[in-house]
């Protein structure tokens, strides 16, 4: 289940991505990606990658402040 920070994240996310796109057409840029599968390859495994980093540091994060508090406690 998706948590509210999580759907905002993703909210933001695709907000931008179409902000991007849409200034890159207005304006006649051409869009920060190749626009062939190899692109669409590519967008696909820099969020993936940033997903699975984000879980990571997470899980990290969570497991060493459960360390913290196990040797605290045992100090007591």
């Amino acid at each position: 289940m998706l948590t509210q920070k999580r759907m905002i994240k993703i909210t933001i996310a695709l907000m931008l991505g179409l902000m991007i796109g849409a200034l890159c057409r207005w304006f006649d840029i051409p869009v920060p990606a190749p626009p062939q599968l190899l692109g669409v390859l590519l967008i696909a495994s820099i969020t993936i990658g940033y997903l699975l980093t984000d879980r990571f540091i997470i899980q990290r994060a969570t497991s060493s402040s459960e360390t913290r508090m196990n040797v605290e406690s045992k100090r007591q």
